[in-house]
């Protein structure tokens, strides 16, 4: 158990069995013309058909953490891994012999970090006191935002049937997200966004309603404590046939309602793409620190996933 929980500071559960909605992580689109690219976590596992033995494009198989929605369906939910195709055109890429026109090229599956750019701003920080400068660099990601190349971030939301209420109230909610900004120099015009609220398209739900997985793959974190008996084997170890990787998800809290800060406590989560025999539901962890007690904080830890096709 102490994957999922530090050892230091164990966070609390708060039971979760039948949450109104589940989250997934955020992932990045890219929009190019008509057409748009989703990006998903590529699963712990290799597809079904993948040559394991084939050391030609290792590097360049392992370089992509991310899929194009067609080909991470093709992939772990259709026909699998081609050596005809998908083969060649990863040997292609790594041999630097690519000329786009390869299917995995005209899918985006090499494009990931096209739909981004990382700048460095330089600034100065003035001592109040000493009148002190210190020179420093922030650095902002910027999304291409050009009509026909559009790039952003997405995520999938799941409700309960009988909790449709809340989506007014959640699209609210990001409403106002969106336009105070997320993240670190808000004050400086960052982490804006405009919010678009969508239907599953047909692609999507076809992936969404695969009707015969073998196990399924994280597209959020995950945490749970204990760990369901589901997932566990009869020794009471993690099932030999998942796959899986940790994150340490931490940080600080600044209340309103105190003005302190102070360090949340450290919880250990299965990140985005690991797999497991059944899908996994997570629970919310308290990671309230010891020495506040105005009000509880949770991190969630209720997950999302879909369904995949593995080698038996």
């Amino acid at each position: 158990m102490d994957l999922i929980a530090s050892r230091r500071q164990r966070p609390q559960q708060k039971s979760s069995q039948k949450p109104p909605f589940r989250l997934s992580s955020t992932f990045i689109y890219r929009r190019n013309g008509e057409h748009y690219i989703y990006y998903l976590p590529k699963p712990l596992e290799f597809p079904k058909g993948y040559p394991e033995d084939d050391l030609k494009f290792t590097k360049t198989y392992k370089k992509l953490n991310y899929l194009p929605l067609e080909v991470w369906q093709r992939w772990y939910q259709g026909d699998g891994f081609t050596l005809e195709g998908d083969k060649r055109d990863l040997i292609a890429e790594t041999e630097k012999k690519a000329d786009g026109t390869e299917p995995l090229h005209k899918a985006g599956t090499f494009d990931y970090g096209k739909a981004y750019k990382i700048h460095q701003t330089p600034k100065v920080a003035i001592d109040r006191t000493t009148r002190a400068t210190n020179f420093y660099h922030t650095g902002f990601v910027q999304f291409e935002w050009e009509q026909s190349k559009q790039s952003g971030l997405y995520f999938l939301l799941n409700f309960l049937e009988q909790e449709r209420k809340l989506e007014d109230k959640l699209h609210a909610a990001l409403e106002l997200l969106g336009e105070e900004g997320l993240g670190g120099e808000r004050s400086s015009g960052a982490g804006r966004f405009e919010v678009e609220w969508e239907k599953l398209p047909q692609d999507w739900q076809d992936v969404v309603d695969f009707a015969k997985p073998t196990h399924y793959a994280l597209i959020s974190l995950f945490w749970e404590l204990p760990l369901p008996k589901e997932l566990l084997d009869a020794e009471g170890m993690l099932d030999k046939t998942a796959s899986y990787a940790i994150q340490e998800r931490g940080g600080w809290i600044a209340s309103p309602s105190s003005g302190r800060q102070l360090r949340r406590k450290m919880v250990r989560m299965f990140a985005e793409g690991s797999v497991f025999p059944i899908a996994p539901l997570g629970k919310l962890a308290d990671v309230t620190p010891n020495k506040f007690k105005q009000h509880k904080i949770y991190r969630s830890g209720i997950s999302l996933s879909l369904p995949v096709t593995l080698p038996s």
